[in-house]
């Protein structure tokens, strides 16, 4: 049975986004993100606390957006037939609240609306990505931590959390804002998928990227895999609340889309192979999304070769790589699934089912990579998603995040639910 799947356009194109700036001094990023979002077509309207204007000039983030920054003195006019922050609320289809200070979280966890985006914040029903940036004592103090988890809790709230490093207070610890590479896809993925947290309790094992097979010490086997599809499947599955756990050969891409993942970095096969087998047994799903090399030398030449020797080197001493997937499907534990991948030019169908007979996977995503806006290094994506059944969906060409959002819905689909999943019919907690 074959199905289609529409391809979408950008999905922050033409969204209505709020961007809230709270008083950390993380606020000195968020033009970049305005000025990205502005480039990527989204409508956008800032909105500064009193603390966040005198990080970040309103002017800036006005001309940025082409629209009027506001402040709190713009809340309350004779002139405006409606309150301000009753406007921007129902206005809003996204609100990125970024950098989230510890006065704004309680504020919000508290139900104040003492300023003009605390008041945003109470009055609005949209989504909102909440990403915290503050001192590390502050980070850990009692009071915030309390309000950090009870925000977890809440409808239509994406949480994103600090990570450690050096702050503008020179100290090292928790409390750097996501930076934003990640705020920009996690907004994405607020567009694509919503804030439910269906991956939560799951633990996810990703492979990604390509391997290299050294010929001598000079010279490798390997192909132009970039390892995007592989990490933003990773980073979707975060989004949605797993444990990743993402072994990568070596990947030509942002090293801050690795933020937030557990990385487990390799560069051949055989060390893939290892990785893989010590982080199967915990894992609930796995994606093997890496290009792995066929072939590799049985013993790499411990000296470089002269160029009139390759051709006798290359013509022996080749032995075929394992088939990581099939030994994955071997040796899993009950209940896991797995989702494996198959890069093909031609006529790319026939392979890939001739190929998920074989292997015994779940599920299998099959890619050209002979056509436009698809396969090795690619900001988009197409194929095919085989399953049981002989069910094929067909997936028209998209951005590689939004396709891996499908993978993740089709993966979970297999899972049983987690043992600390909440129970379907209880009341999900409110949000304001």
């Amino acid at each position: 049975m074959t199905k289609t799947e529409t391809a979408g356009p950008d999905p922050l194109r033409g969204r209505r986004i709020v961007v809230g700036i709270s008083g950390s001094i993380a606020a000195v990023k968020m033009p970049l993100v305005v000025s990205a979002l502005a480039r990527r077509g989204a409508e956008v309207r800032c909105v500064l606390t009193p603390s966040a204007e005198r990080l970040v000039s309103a002017v800036a983030l006005a001309s940025l957006s082409r629209q009027p920054c506001c402040i709190d003195a713009d809340q309350w006019s004779h002139e405006a037939p409606r309150p301000l922050h009753v406007e921007l609320a129902e206005w809003a289809e996204l609100i990125l609240l970024a950098p989230l200070s510890a006065t704004t979280l309680g504020r919000w966890i508290h139900g104040l609306g003492d300023s003009l985006l605390a008041s945003v914040l109470l009055a609005s029903e949209a989504p909102v990505l909440a990403a915290a940036a503050m001192n590390t004592a502050m980070w850990t103090s009692p009071g915030v931590v309390a309000n950090w988890q009870a925000l977890q809790q809440w409808d239509r709230v994406l949480p994103l959390g600090p990570s450690a490093g050096l702050l503008a207070c020179d100290r090292r610890g928790a409390g750097r804002m996501a930076e934003p590479v990640q705020l920009l896809l996690a907004l994405e993925s607020l567009a694509l998928h919503g804030w439910q947290r269906d991956w939560q309790g799951r633990r996810l094992l990703v492979s990604a990227g390509p391997t290299r097979e050294p010929l001598d010490p000079a010279r490798c086997i390997t192909n132009p895999s970039t390892g995007l599809m592989g990490v933003l499947l990773a980073q979707a599955a975060r989004l949605r609340g797993a444990r990743v756990d993402l072994v990568h050969g070596p990947l030509a891409l942002d090293a801050q889309l690795l933020d937030g993942l557990h990385c487990h970095p390799i560069t051949t096969a055989a060390a893939l192979q290892q990785q893989l087998r010590v982080l199967q047994p915990q894992a609930d799903a796995v994606a093997m999304a890496a290009a792995v090399a066929d072939h590799r030398r049985a013993e790499p030449l411990a000296s470089k070769l002269a160029k009139h020797e390759l051709e006798q080197a290359l013509a022996q001493g080749w032995e075929t790589v394992p088939d990581l997937l099939a030994e994955l499907v071997a040796q899993r534990p009950s209940g896991q699934r797995i989702l494996g991948f198959a890069a093909h030019s031609g006529d790319v169908l026939p392979q890939a089912q001739a190929k998920f007979a074989r292997k015994g996977c779940d599920l299998l995503f099959a890619n050209p990579i002979d056509q436009p806006g698809a396969g090795f290094g690619a900001g988009t994506n197409q194929g095919w998603l085989l399953g049981p059944g002989e069910e094929v969906v067909r997936l028209e060409a998209e951005g590689k995040f939004a396709i891996a959002h499908r993978l993740l819905d089709a993966l979970g689909a297999f899972l049983r639910p987690p043992a600390d999943a909440p129970d379907p019919a209880a009341p999900a907690a409110a949000g304001p």
